[in-house]
Protein backbone atom coordinates (compact mmCIF):
# COMPACT_ATOMS: atom_id res chain seq x y z
CA UNK A 1 0.00 0.00 0.00
CA UNK A 2 1.43 3.36 -0.85
CA UNK A 3 2.74 5.21 2.43
CA UNK A 4 1.00 8.13 2.70
CA UNK A 5 2.85 11.07 4.78
CA UNK A 6 0.95 13.91 6.36
CA UNK A 7 1.92 16.38 8.53
CA UNK A 8 0.15 19.60 10.66
CA UNK A 9 1.72 22.63 10.87
CA UNK A 10 0.52 24.23 13.44
CA UNK A 11 1.18 21.20 15.43
CA UNK A 12 4.87 19.57 16.82
CA UNK A 13 4.12 16.50 15.26
CA UNK A 14 5.38 16.01 12.27
CA UNK A 15 4.93 12.51 10.32
CA UNK A 16 6.40 13.24 7.44
CA UNK A 17 5.96 15.16 3.66
CA UNK A 18 3.04 18.10 3.54
CA UNK A 19 -0.26 19.00 5.67
CA UNK A 20 -1.64 21.86 7.06
CA UNK A 21 -4.77 23.09 9.00
CA UNK A 22 -6.04 26.74 7.48
CA UNK A 23 -7.74 29.54 9.07
CA UNK A 24 -9.88 30.50 6.30
CA UNK A 25 -13.58 29.85 6.22
CA UNK A 26 -15.61 29.09 2.68
CA UNK A 27 -18.90 27.83 2.48
CA UNK A 28 -18.03 24.23 1.59
CA UNK A 29 -16.06 24.12 4.24
CA UNK A 30 -19.39 23.55 6.85
CA UNK A 31 -20.39 20.47 4.76
CA UNK A 32 -17.40 19.32 5.67
CA UNK A 33 -17.60 19.89 9.17
CA UNK A 34 -20.79 17.88 9.17
CA UNK A 35 -19.29 14.70 7.73
CA UNK A 36 -16.20 14.88 9.49
CA UNK A 37 -16.08 16.48 12.28
CA UNK A 38 -19.81 15.59 13.53
CA UNK A 39 -18.27 11.64 13.98
CA UNK A 40 -14.65 12.84 15.06
CA UNK A 41 -15.87 15.16 17.61
CA UNK A 42 -18.39 12.45 19.05
CA UNK A 43 -15.40 9.98 18.99
CA UNK A 44 -13.33 12.19 21.06
CA UNK A 45 -15.96 12.99 23.79
CA UNK A 46 -16.74 9.10 24.00
CA UNK A 47 -12.64 8.17 23.65
CA UNK A 48 -12.51 10.58 27.28
CA UNK A 49 -16.00 9.49 28.83
CA UNK A 50 -13.78 5.66 28.42
CA UNK A 51 -10.59 6.99 29.52
CA UNK A 52 -12.45 8.96 32.65
CA UNK A 53 -14.15 5.66 33.76
CA UNK A 54 -11.03 3.69 33.83
CA UNK A 55 -8.91 6.11 35.48
CA UNK A 56 -12.02 6.00 38.22
CA UNK A 57 -11.94 2.32 38.08
CA UNK A 58 -8.39 2.34 38.17
CA UNK A 59 -8.17 4.44 41.26
CA UNK A 60 -10.37 2.87 43.36
CA UNK A 61 -9.12 -0.70 42.84
CA UNK A 62 -5.57 0.57 43.73
CA UNK A 63 -6.86 1.99 46.90
CA UNK A 64 -8.76 -0.79 47.77
CA UNK A 65 -6.09 -3.31 47.96
CA UNK A 66 -3.82 -1.49 48.97
CA UNK A 67 -5.77 -0.22 52.35
CA UNK A 68 -8.75 -2.02 52.20
CA UNK A 69 -11.40 -0.84 54.56
CA UNK A 70 -9.09 1.66 56.64
CA UNK A 71 -10.33 4.89 57.33
CA UNK A 72 -7.69 7.26 55.83
CA UNK A 73 -7.80 10.89 57.01
CA UNK A 74 -6.37 13.71 54.56
CA UNK A 75 -3.30 12.12 52.89
CA UNK A 76 -2.17 12.41 49.92
CA UNK A 77 -3.27 9.19 48.41
CA UNK A 78 -6.72 10.07 48.83
CA UNK A 79 -5.76 13.12 46.81
CA UNK A 80 -4.50 11.33 44.00
CA UNK A 81 -7.44 8.88 44.22
CA UNK A 82 -9.69 11.58 43.73
CA UNK A 83 -8.43 13.67 40.78
CA UNK A 84 -6.81 11.02 39.01
CA UNK A 85 -9.65 10.56 36.53
CA UNK A 86 -9.21 14.51 35.49
CA UNK A 87 -4.99 14.23 35.70
CA UNK A 88 -5.48 10.81 33.47
CA UNK A 89 -7.64 12.22 30.74
CA UNK A 90 -5.65 15.63 30.67
CA UNK A 91 -2.19 13.90 30.98
CA UNK A 92 -3.82 11.79 27.71
CA UNK A 93 -4.40 15.02 26.13
CA UNK A 94 -1.10 16.41 26.87
CA UNK A 95 0.26 13.30 25.07
CA UNK A 96 -1.75 13.85 21.90
CA UNK A 97 -3.89 10.40 22.60
CA UNK A 98 -6.95 11.77 20.94
CA UNK A 99 -5.62 12.95 17.80
CA UNK A 100 -8.30 12.34 14.81
CA UNK A 101 -5.64 11.39 12.53
CA UNK A 102 -4.69 7.54 14.52
CA UNK A 103 -8.17 6.82 15.27
CA UNK A 104 -9.17 2.93 14.21
CA UNK A 105 -5.60 2.57 12.16
CA UNK A 106 -1.57 1.96 13.72
CA UNK A 107 -0.22 1.50 16.63
CA UNK A 108 0.14 5.18 17.35
CA UNK A 109 -2.92 5.66 19.69
CA UNK A 110 -1.76 2.68 21.50
CA UNK A 111 1.58 3.90 21.69
CA UNK A 112 0.36 7.20 22.80
CA UNK A 113 -1.42 5.71 25.84
CA UNK A 114 2.03 3.56 26.91
CA UNK A 115 3.80 6.87 26.90
CA UNK A 116 1.26 8.50 29.20
CA UNK A 117 1.29 5.71 31.69
CA UNK A 118 4.64 5.72 31.96
CA UNK A 119 5.53 9.26 31.85
CA UNK A 120 2.52 9.50 34.35
CA UNK A 121 3.98 6.86 36.92
CA UNK A 122 7.51 8.89 36.75
CA UNK A 123 6.20 12.37 37.41
CA UNK A 124 4.06 11.01 40.36
CA UNK A 125 7.55 9.39 42.18
CA UNK A 126 9.21 12.43 41.31
CA UNK A 127 6.60 15.14 42.59
CA UNK A 128 6.61 12.27 45.24
CA UNK A 129 10.00 12.46 46.23
CA UNK A 130 10.51 16.12 45.57
CA UNK A 131 8.14 17.44 47.74
CA UNK A 132 8.03 14.34 50.58
CA UNK A 133 4.26 13.56 50.22
CA UNK A 134 3.46 10.35 51.71
CA UNK A 135 2.18 8.73 48.66
CA UNK A 136 2.32 4.38 49.19
CA UNK A 137 4.13 3.05 46.45
CA UNK A 138 2.06 0.08 46.32
CA UNK A 139 -1.12 2.47 45.18
CA UNK A 140 0.95 3.82 42.77
CA UNK A 141 2.42 0.67 41.31
CA UNK A 142 -1.19 -0.68 41.59
CA UNK A 143 -3.40 1.90 40.01
CA UNK A 144 -1.17 3.94 37.45
CA UNK A 145 -0.68 0.11 35.51
CA UNK A 146 -3.89 -0.55 36.11
CA UNK A 147 -5.48 2.55 34.41
CA UNK A 148 -3.35 2.54 31.32
CA UNK A 149 -4.06 -1.26 30.88
CA UNK A 150 -8.01 -0.72 31.30
CA UNK A 151 -7.61 2.10 29.21
CA UNK A 152 -5.90 0.27 25.82
CA UNK A 153 -8.70 -2.26 26.65
CA UNK A 154 -11.09 0.34 26.14
CA UNK A 155 -9.42 1.77 23.15
CA UNK A 156 -9.25 -1.43 21.86
CA UNK A 157 -13.55 -1.86 22.03
CA UNK A 158 -13.79 2.06 20.64
CA UNK A 159 -11.73 1.09 17.38
CA UNK A 160 -13.78 -2.11 16.94
CA UNK A 161 -16.82 -0.18 16.93
CA UNK A 162 -15.47 2.58 14.66
CA UNK A 163 -13.99 -0.72 12.13
CA UNK A 164 -17.46 -2.01 12.20
CA UNK A 165 -19.24 1.37 11.53
CA UNK A 166 -16.54 2.34 8.26
CA UNK A 167 -17.08 -1.29 7.24
CA UNK A 168 -20.78 0.19 7.20
CA UNK A 169 -19.90 2.94 4.92
CA UNK A 170 -20.14 5.53 8.22
CA UNK A 171 -17.12 7.82 10.07
CA UNK A 172 -15.21 7.59 6.63
CA UNK A 173 -13.17 10.57 4.77
CA UNK A 174 -14.22 11.66 1.41
CA UNK A 175 -10.66 11.69 -0.43
CA UNK A 176 -9.83 13.04 -3.62
CA UNK A 177 -6.99 11.23 -5.52
CA UNK A 178 -4.37 13.23 -7.77
CA UNK A 179 -2.04 11.48 -10.09
CA UNK A 180 -1.33 9.36 -12.82
CA UNK A 181 -3.88 6.57 -13.70
CA UNK A 182 -2.06 3.40 -12.27
CA UNK A 183 -1.45 4.47 -8.76
CA UNK A 184 -4.79 6.06 -8.73
CA UNK A 185 -6.13 2.81 -9.78
CA UNK A 186 -4.59 1.20 -6.90
CA UNK A 187 -5.25 3.12 -3.76
CA UNK A 188 -8.68 2.76 -5.10
CA UNK A 189 -7.94 -0.55 -4.50
CA UNK A 190 -6.14 -0.86 -1.30
CA UNK A 191 -8.82 1.94 0.58
CA UNK A 192 -11.91 -0.55 -0.95
CA UNK A 193 -9.82 -3.98 0.77
CA UNK A 194 -9.17 -1.94 3.47
CA UNK A 195 -12.04 0.73 5.06
CA UNK A 196 -11.01 0.60 8.45
CA UNK A 197 -8.54 3.16 7.33
CA UNK A 198 -11.64 5.71 7.17
CA UNK A 199 -10.81 6.49 3.75
CA UNK A 200 -12.88 6.85 0.49
CA UNK A 201 -11.71 7.94 -2.44
CA UNK A 202 -14.89 10.21 -4.20
CA UNK A 203 -12.76 11.85 -7.18
CA UNK A 204 -9.85 11.44 -9.21
CA UNK A 205 -7.76 14.19 -11.26
CA UNK A 206 -5.39 13.14 -13.71
CA UNK A 207 -2.72 14.81 -15.51
CA UNK A 208 -4.03 16.62 -18.71
CA UNK A 209 -5.16 14.33 -22.02
CA UNK A 210 -6.47 11.40 -19.89
CA UNK A 211 -9.01 9.82 -21.10
CA UNK A 212 -10.96 8.08 -18.75
CA UNK A 213 -14.09 9.33 -17.16
CA UNK A 214 -14.21 6.42 -14.00
CA UNK A 215 -11.19 4.28 -12.61
CA UNK A 216 -12.36 1.88 -10.16
CA UNK A 217 -16.22 3.35 -10.01
CA UNK A 218 -14.98 6.59 -9.01
CA UNK A 219 -15.73 9.11 -11.53
CA UNK A 220 -12.59 11.56 -12.83
CA UNK A 221 -13.33 15.03 -12.19
CA UNK A 222 -10.41 16.97 -13.36
CA UNK A 223 -7.01 17.90 -13.71
CA UNK A 224 -4.40 18.01 -11.73
CA UNK A 225 -4.16 21.65 -11.89
CA UNK A 226 -7.84 21.38 -10.83
CA UNK A 227 -7.77 19.76 -7.66
CA UNK A 228 -8.90 22.41 -5.33
CA UNK A 229 -11.68 23.00 -7.52
CA UNK A 230 -12.81 19.45 -7.58
CA UNK A 231 -12.42 19.50 -3.56
CA UNK A 232 -15.09 22.44 -3.22
CA UNK A 233 -17.41 20.70 -5.98
CA UNK A 234 -17.19 17.59 -4.09
CA UNK A 235 -17.17 18.72 -0.46
CA UNK A 236 -13.91 16.02 0.27
CA UNK A 237 -12.02 16.66 3.65
CA UNK A 238 -8.48 15.30 2.02
CA UNK A 239 -6.34 15.44 -0.78
CA UNK A 240 -3.75 12.46 -1.34
CA UNK A 241 -1.29 13.34 -4.22
CA UNK A 242 0.64 10.27 -5.15
CA UNK A 243 3.71 10.80 -6.57
CA UNK A 244 4.04 12.47 -10.28
CA UNK A 245 6.14 15.29 -11.54
CA UNK A 246 3.47 17.35 -12.10
CA UNK A 247 2.42 17.61 -8.75
CA UNK A 248 5.91 18.46 -7.39
CA UNK A 249 7.88 21.52 -5.98
CA UNK A 250 6.79 24.50 -6.23
CA UNK A 251 3.05 22.91 -7.54
CA UNK A 252 2.59 20.90 -4.56
CA UNK A 253 3.36 23.90 -2.80
CA UNK A 254 0.74 25.85 -4.16
CA UNK A 255 -1.89 23.31 -3.93
CA UNK A 256 -0.63 23.48 -0.32
CA UNK A 257 -2.10 27.10 -0.17
CA UNK A 258 -5.15 26.66 -2.06
CA UNK A 259 -6.19 23.69 0.06
CA UNK A 260 -5.17 25.66 3.12
CA UNK A 261 -7.85 28.48 3.04
CA UNK A 262 -10.66 25.66 3.49
CA UNK A 263 -8.61 23.59 6.05
CA UNK A 264 -8.47 20.42 3.61
CA UNK A 265 -6.06 18.09 4.52
CA UNK A 266 -3.56 17.39 2.35
CA UNK A 267 -1.49 13.78 2.15
CA UNK A 268 1.57 12.99 -0.04
CA UNK A 269 2.53 9.75 -0.80
CA UNK A 270 6.08 8.50 -1.17
CA UNK A 271 7.61 7.37 -4.48
CA UNK A 272 9.35 4.68 -2.05
CA UNK A 273 6.11 1.92 -2.32
CA UNK A 274 5.55 0.01 1.05
CA UNK A 275 8.41 2.04 3.21
CA UNK A 276 6.90 2.79 6.82
CA UNK A 277 7.87 5.89 8.82
CA UNK A 278 10.17 4.06 11.15
CA UNK A 279 12.61 3.88 8.51
CA UNK A 280 12.30 7.61 7.18
CA UNK A 281 13.18 10.90 8.77
CA UNK A 282 13.27 14.32 7.02
CA UNK A 283 16.73 15.84 7.54
CA UNK A 284 17.06 19.45 5.81
CA UNK A 285 20.11 19.84 3.55
CA UNK A 286 21.33 23.10 2.09
CA UNK A 287 18.23 24.43 3.20
CA UNK A 288 16.12 21.69 1.11
CA UNK A 289 13.58 18.88 3.02
CA UNK A 290 15.20 15.63 2.22
CA UNK A 291 13.62 12.16 2.46
CA UNK A 292 16.31 9.91 4.55
CA UNK A 293 15.65 5.91 4.06
CA UNK A 294 17.09 3.35 6.54
CA UNK A 295 18.45 0.20 5.27
CA UNK A 296 15.99 -2.58 6.45
CA UNK A 297 17.33 -4.17 9.74
CA UNK A 298 18.46 -7.92 8.76
CA UNK A 299 21.30 -8.60 10.70
CA UNK A 300 22.28 -7.26 14.34
CA UNK A 301 21.25 -7.20 17.75
CA UNK A 302 17.26 -7.21 17.07
CA UNK A 303 18.09 -10.13 14.88
CA UNK A 304 19.50 -12.12 17.26
CA UNK A 305 16.81 -11.20 20.00
CA UNK A 306 14.05 -12.82 17.67
CA UNK A 307 15.50 -15.33 17.14
CA UNK A 308 15.90 -15.92 21.32
CA UNK A 309 12.25 -14.86 21.47
CA UNK A 310 11.48 -17.71 18.51
CA UNK A 311 13.18 -20.48 20.18
CA UNK A 312 11.47 -19.56 23.70
CA UNK A 313 8.13 -19.19 22.52
CA UNK A 314 8.20 -22.36 20.26
CA UNK A 315 10.11 -24.56 23.20
CA UNK A 316 7.26 -23.27 25.45
CA UNK A 317 4.32 -24.00 22.72
CA UNK A 318 5.91 -27.62 22.24
CA UNK A 319 5.59 -28.64 26.31
CA UNK A 320 2.26 -26.78 26.46
CA UNK A 321 0.37 -28.52 23.38
CA UNK A 322 2.27 -31.90 23.94
CA UNK A 323 -1.08 -33.48 24.98
CA UNK A 324 -2.99 -31.95 21.99
CA UNK A 325 -0.72 -33.42 19.72
CA UNK A 326 -1.06 -36.74 20.83
CA UNK A 327 -4.82 -36.45 20.63
CA UNK A 328 -4.43 -34.69 17.06
CA UNK A 329 -1.79 -37.60 15.63
CA UNK A 330 -4.26 -40.45 17.04
CA UNK A 331 -7.49 -38.78 15.01
CA UNK A 332 -5.24 -38.76 12.14
CA UNK A 333 -4.64 -42.22 11.83
CA UNK A 334 -7.76 -43.01 13.13
CA UNK A 335 -9.18 -40.98 10.28
CA UNK A 336 -6.77 -42.06 7.64
CA UNK A 337 -4.04 -44.49 7.54
CA UNK A 338 -1.00 -43.75 6.79
CA UNK A 339 1.93 -41.10 9.23
CA UNK A 340 0.49 -38.26 11.42
CA UNK A 341 3.38 -36.31 10.28
CA UNK A 342 4.00 -34.63 6.36
CA UNK A 343 7.17 -33.50 5.62
CA UNK A 344 8.02 -31.24 2.78
CA UNK A 345 10.87 -29.26 1.03
CA UNK A 346 10.62 -25.97 1.25
CA UNK A 347 12.98 -23.08 0.65
CA UNK A 348 13.52 -20.68 3.48
CA UNK A 349 16.70 -17.69 4.08
CA UNK A 350 19.31 -17.32 1.27
CA UNK A 351 18.04 -20.61 -0.41
CA UNK A 352 18.69 -22.77 2.29
CA UNK A 353 16.31 -25.68 1.72
CA UNK A 354 14.67 -27.45 4.90
CA UNK A 355 12.40 -29.95 5.29
CA UNK A 356 9.10 -28.01 6.42
CA UNK A 357 6.17 -30.42 9.17
CA UNK A 358 2.97 -30.38 9.02
CA UNK A 359 0.35 -32.74 10.28
CA UNK A 360 -0.58 -35.07 7.40
CA UNK A 361 -4.23 -33.51 6.25
CA UNK A 362 -4.05 -35.29 2.68
CA UNK A 363 -4.48 -38.94 1.36
CA UNK A 364 -1.28 -40.51 1.45
CA UNK A 365 0.38 -40.09 -1.67
CA UNK A 366 -1.53 -36.48 -2.53
CA UNK A 367 1.85 -35.35 -4.18
CA UNK A 368 1.69 -37.54 -7.13
CA UNK A 369 -1.59 -36.90 -7.60
CA UNK A 370 -1.21 -33.31 -8.31
CA UNK A 371 -1.47 -33.36 -11.74
CA UNK A 372 -4.76 -34.59 -12.16
CA UNK A 373 -6.43 -32.72 -9.88
CA UNK A 374 -4.93 -29.62 -10.82
CA UNK A 375 -7.56 -27.25 -12.65
CA UNK A 376 -6.89 -24.29 -15.30
CA UNK A 377 -7.65 -22.12 -12.17
CA UNK A 378 -5.81 -24.10 -9.31
CA UNK A 379 -2.83 -21.89 -9.40
CA UNK A 380 -2.97 -18.53 -8.51
CA UNK A 381 0.27 -16.57 -10.28
CA UNK A 382 3.23 -19.22 -9.24
CA UNK A 383 1.12 -20.62 -6.01
CA UNK A 384 -0.58 -23.72 -6.43
CA UNK A 385 -3.85 -23.59 -4.48
CA UNK A 386 -6.99 -25.56 -4.76
CA UNK A 387 -9.73 -24.34 -2.79
CA UNK A 388 -11.78 -27.77 -3.18
CA UNK A 389 -9.26 -30.12 -3.06
CA UNK A 390 -10.75 -33.80 -3.02
CA UNK A 391 -7.10 -34.83 -1.47
CA UNK A 392 -7.66 -33.62 1.82
CA UNK A 393 -9.54 -35.58 4.37
CA UNK A 394 -12.41 -34.86 6.35
CA UNK A 395 -10.37 -34.24 9.23
CA UNK A 396 -7.64 -32.80 7.57
CA UNK A 397 -9.92 -29.59 6.16
CA UNK A 398 -11.06 -29.00 9.69
CA UNK A 399 -7.15 -28.84 10.75
CA UNK A 400 -6.34 -26.36 7.90
CA UNK A 401 -9.68 -24.01 8.58
CA UNK A 402 -8.32 -23.38 12.06
CA UNK A 403 -4.19 -23.77 10.61
CA UNK A 404 -3.76 -26.67 13.24
CA UNK A 405 -1.90 -28.34 11.00
CA UNK A 406 1.28 -25.55 10.76
CA UNK A 407 1.79 -26.49 14.58
CA UNK A 408 4.71 -29.09 13.74
CA UNK A 409 6.23 -26.00 12.17
CA UNK A 410 7.48 -25.35 16.13
CA UNK A 411 9.78 -27.82 15.74
CA UNK A 412 11.28 -26.15 12.51
CA UNK A 413 11.13 -23.16 14.53
CA UNK A 414 13.25 -24.37 17.26
CA UNK A 415 15.93 -25.44 14.53
CA UNK A 416 16.51 -22.29 13.80
CA UNK A 417 14.75 -23.07 10.18
CA UNK A 418 11.74 -20.86 10.61
CA UNK A 419 10.76 -18.06 12.38
CA UNK A 420 7.05 -16.85 14.34
CA UNK A 421 6.78 -14.49 11.90
CA UNK A 422 8.12 -13.87 7.92
CA UNK A 423 6.76 -14.54 4.73
CA UNK A 424 5.63 -17.62 3.41
CA UNK A 425 7.45 -20.75 3.48
CA UNK A 426 8.24 -21.39 -0.77
CA UNK A 427 8.19 -24.33 -2.27
CA UNK A 428 11.51 -24.95 -4.78
CA UNK A 429 9.43 -25.07 -7.75
CA UNK A 430 7.69 -21.73 -6.53
CA UNK A 431 11.14 -20.19 -5.80
CA UNK A 432 12.35 -21.53 -9.77
CA UNK A 433 9.34 -19.21 -10.96
CA UNK A 434 10.14 -16.21 -8.98
CA UNK A 435 10.97 -12.90 -10.56
CA UNK A 436 13.80 -10.65 -9.75
CA UNK A 437 11.81 -8.51 -7.10
CA UNK A 438 10.42 -11.75 -5.74
CA UNK A 439 13.38 -13.41 -4.81
CA UNK A 440 13.80 -10.68 -1.99
CA UNK A 441 11.40 -13.05 -0.14
CA UNK A 442 14.54 -15.22 0.96
CA UNK A 443 16.93 -12.50 2.51
CA UNK A 444 14.94 -13.72 5.86
CA UNK A 445 13.26 -16.54 7.54
CA UNK A 446 10.68 -17.74 6.47
CA UNK A 447 7.52 -17.60 9.22
CA UNK A 448 4.55 -19.68 10.72
CA UNK A 449 2.69 -16.53 10.61
CA UNK A 450 2.70 -13.23 8.45
CA UNK A 451 1.02 -10.11 6.87
CA UNK A 452 -0.23 -13.26 4.45
CA UNK A 453 -2.02 -14.48 7.18
CA UNK A 454 -3.71 -12.14 9.00
CA UNK A 455 -4.73 -10.47 5.47
CA UNK A 456 -6.62 -13.13 3.62
CA UNK A 457 -4.46 -15.96 3.70
CA UNK A 458 -5.05 -18.38 0.62
CA UNK A 459 -7.96 -15.93 -0.91
CA UNK A 460 -5.22 -13.44 -1.69
CA UNK A 461 -4.29 -12.83 -4.92
CA UNK A 462 -0.41 -14.07 -5.56
CA UNK A 463 0.78 -10.37 -6.37
CA UNK A 464 -0.89 -8.92 -2.91
CA UNK A 465 0.71 -11.72 -1.18
CA UNK A 466 4.36 -11.06 -2.64
CA UNK A 467 3.73 -7.21 -1.68
CA UNK A 468 2.56 -8.02 2.03
CA UNK A 469 5.80 -10.51 2.33
CA UNK A 470 7.68 -7.44 0.82
CA UNK A 471 6.53 -5.23 2.71
CA UNK A 472 7.14 -6.98 5.79
CA UNK A 473 11.03 -7.13 5.31
CA UNK A 474 10.99 -3.68 4.62
CA UNK A 475 9.45 -2.86 7.63
CA UNK A 476 10.50 -5.51 10.07
CA UNK A 477 10.63 -4.53 13.94
CA UNK A 478 9.52 -6.47 17.20
CA UNK A 479 6.50 -4.44 17.79
CA UNK A 480 5.61 -5.51 13.98
CA UNK A 481 6.40 -9.19 14.89
CA UNK A 482 4.30 -8.75 18.52
CA UNK A 483 0.80 -7.29 16.18
CA UNK A 484 1.04 -9.84 13.73
CA UNK A 485 1.04 -12.32 16.28
CA UNK A 486 -2.07 -10.80 17.68
CA UNK A 487 -3.61 -10.58 14.52
CA UNK A 488 -3.00 -14.23 13.83
CA UNK A 489 -5.34 -15.39 16.89
CA UNK A 490 -8.13 -13.55 15.32
CA UNK A 491 -7.22 -14.55 12.17
CA UNK A 492 -7.43 -18.68 12.91
CA UNK A 493 -10.29 -18.43 14.40
CA UNK A 494 -12.46 -16.82 11.95
CA UNK A 495 -11.11 -19.70 9.58
CA UNK A 496 -10.91 -16.93 6.62
CA UNK A 497 -8.99 -18.00 3.69
CA UNK A 498 -7.80 -21.57 4.74
CA UNK A 499 -7.92 -24.15 2.55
Amino acid sequence: MFFLATERVTGDDRVSVIGHTGTGVRPDRGRRAAGRDGWVSRYVRLAIAVDFCCALTAGLAGFVFRFGDQTLAYRPDVVLAAGLPLLWVGWAAAARAYDPRFFGIGSDEYRRILNAGVSLTAAVAIASYATKAEVARGYVVIALPLVTALTLAGRYHLRKGLHRRRARGDCLRRVVAAGHREAVDELIREFGRAPYHGMRIVAACLPAGGTADRLGGVPVEGRLDEVADVVARTGAETVAVLACPELAGVELRRLAWRLEKNDTELLVASALLDIAGPRTTIRPVAGLPLLHVDHPELAGVRRVFKGMFDRAVAAAALVLLGPLWGLMALLIRVDDPGPALYAQERVGRGGHRFRMLKFRTMVVGADRRRDEVAAPNARNGVLFKLRDDPRVTRLGGRLRRFSLDELPQLVNVLRGEMSLVGPRPPLPDEVDRYGEDVHRRLAVKPGMTGLWQVSGRSDLPWDEAVRLDLRYIENWSLTLDTQILWKTIAAVVRGQGAY
